[in-house]
């Protein structure tokens, strides 16, 4: 199937069975080949009427309240003035009785990692229509992003997201409190996102949620979140878990890069709420010491990667935005797991900007609720 507009979003199919949202209805669409599709994505700009980025004014008065902070706290030695992050993360407590229709809770994984993750269990449906209600809830298992600088699973902002993730998708939701960088660098976070999960896998009946289905779980990320899930879940394939079965990745506007500065990355080096100065300042923080951004946990399928061709891998469904300028590596990292014969659909929306999922702005995040909830039906599904 060939790549298509439908109002603000912008799909690229597999050569699979269609997959499209209910959002949106779709038109006949005429085959193609698999480079060609992915060729069109890459023009999408010039296929759609001069799009330009969907900045709400929430948007702009964070960027303009916040940008102060960031070049403040992120001195140019490569140290950070946690002090001064930590001042404006503003932290949600835990809610045991539900907020906004889900309860949340606290669990730890290993204190001297300050490895936890809080737990989101939606209320069962009013009328009693949902059948996850009697069959048990999809687990989602959730890591945050910031660049591996920012933010913690309690932060106000991660809260609000994972929160409206289980209202929305009726699913409970694991997010996942990892340290930061720089004063935790590379391979730490990997490392504390598989152990989460494999701590899930061994949870037993007093904290895991008795409506948890982990037969049907995903793995979702935004931004240093999807990076970090992509490796969670090709670590999670060399694993054999007991009660996990992973269906699903979905990487929102995944953080990946390379020394190659690519067109998205000239084109919006100033984006609206990501800049590139920032993401090669995030890159030294998180990486070893003396790598480059071809090191492996940028670029995935660089120089310098591994096969993943014979590794076990979820379905994966890759989000993009238009006006990010992590875009033209996102696309990348569609077409090299494409190649390496897995299976993956692209959502494009040509006006989103990025984190548009974290600022909730609509009608992308309207869509993007929709577009995930049609893969995980799909992948419950077979």
């Amino acid at each position: 199937m060939g790549p298509h507009v439908e109002g603000k979003c912008f799909h690229v199919e597999d050569n699979k069975k269609l997959y499209t949202s209910n959002y949106f209805p779709s038109p006949q669409r005429e085959e193609r080949g698999e480079r060609e599709r992915y060729l069109a994505a890459t023009k999408m700009s010039a296929q759609t009427a001069n799009p330009k980025p969907n900045i709400p004014w929430n948007v702009k008065l964070f960027r303009a309240s916040t940008s102060w902070i960031f070049d403040a706290a992120l001195r140019p030695n490569g140290t950070i003035n946690r002090g001064l992050i930590n001042f404006f993360d503003f932290k949600a407590p835990p809610s045991f009785k539900p907020l906004d229709g889900v309860s949340s809770s606290d669990i730890t994984v290993d204190p001297s990692r300050d490895l936890w993750f809080r737990i989101y269990n939606p209320a069962p449906s009013p009328t009693g229509s949902d059948p996850n209600d009697v069959v048990g809830m999809p687990v989602i298992v959730f890591f945050h992003g910031g660049g591996y600088i920012l933010g913690q699973a309690n932060s106000i902002s991660v809260d609000k997201q994972a929160r409206k993730f289980a209202r929305e998708l009726r699913a409970i939701v694991f997010s996942v409190n990892y340290r930061l960088a720089p004063e935790h660098r590379f391979p730490s976070q990997y490392e504390e996102g598989f152990d989460a999960l494999r701590f899930i896998d061994e949870m037993d009946g007093r904290d895991l949620p008795p409506n948890a289905d982990l037969n049907r779980c995903f793995i979702a990320g935004e931004s240093a979140g999807g990076n970090l899930a992509h490796f969670v879940a090709v670590r999670a394939g060399e694993y054999g878990f007991k009660r996990v079965n992973l269906l699903g990745l979905i990487a929102v506007q995944p953080f990946f890069g390379g020394e190659e500065r690519v067109e998205s990355e000239k084109r919006l080096f100033w984006g609206p709420t990501l800049r590139l100065d920032g993401t090669d300042w995030y890159w030294r923080a998180f990486l070893p010491e003396g790598s480059n951004r071809d090191h492996p946990a940028a670029n995935v399928f660089g120089p310098n990667a591994g096969e993943i061709s014979g590794v076990r891998f979820p379905a994966t469904l890759v989000v993009i935005g238009g006006f990010d300028l992590l875009r033209d590596w996102d696309l990348r990292y569609y077409d090299g797991l494409k190649r390496s014969g897995k299976e993956v659909h692209l959502v494009d929306y040509p006006t989103a900007i990025h984190g548009f999922w974290n600022f909730g702005v609509m009608p992308e995040y309207g869509s993007l609720i929709e577009e995930v909830r049609a893969f995980m039906q799909k992948q419950m599904g077979k």
